[in-house]
């Protein structure tokens, strides 16, 4: 495992898995309303199937989907659990470098970073290794040697 390639994607999907915690629960609630609308006898034939049947299958198919959803949200609230007690174990000013850099990384985040810092560009670096390093150790523990 290259470890520092891991943890820099990690923190680049932080942001997308937070999105994702807020909208599977809306898509399940979709999906539910439509089970709803599914189970009603004034529901319209469905496709190239006829009444009973085409309502059936629909309402397998959404009770599949809303299964799929519910087992993700499980699977992405595990995984930001885990993450955030990774960057949990970081000091304030390395959570903003990776901040910075990768869970919303910003335009020249590196120049901007110095100028707040008042270090150099090396420097800079260097923390951000720090950082991705116990970072990564919060995550997995110690590497095997």
């Amino acid at each position: 495992m290259q470890w520092k390639e891991e943890a820099m994607e990690k923190l680049k999907r932080y942001s997308a898995m937070r999105t994702a915690e807020k909208n599977i629960p809306e898509q399940i609630c979709m999906l539910e309303a439509n089970a709803v609308t599914l189970r009603s006898s004034a529901a319209p034939k469905l496709g190239g199937h006829s009444g009973v049947r085409g309502r059936e299958d629909a309402l397998i198919n959404n009770m599949a989907e809303r299964q799929e959803l519910e087992w993700s949200l499980a699977r992405v609230k595990q995984w930001l659990a885990v993450t955030d007690r990774g960057l949990n174990a970081l000091d304030p000013e390395e959570i903003l470098i990776l901040q910075r850099m990768y869970l919303f990384p910003e335009r020249k985040a590196v120049d901007r970073l110095c100028g707040e810092l008042g270090v150099e560009q090396a420097t800079v670096y260097r923390k951000r290794d720090k950082a991705l390093h116990r970072f990564t150790l919060a995550m997995y523990g110690f590497p095997e040697t």
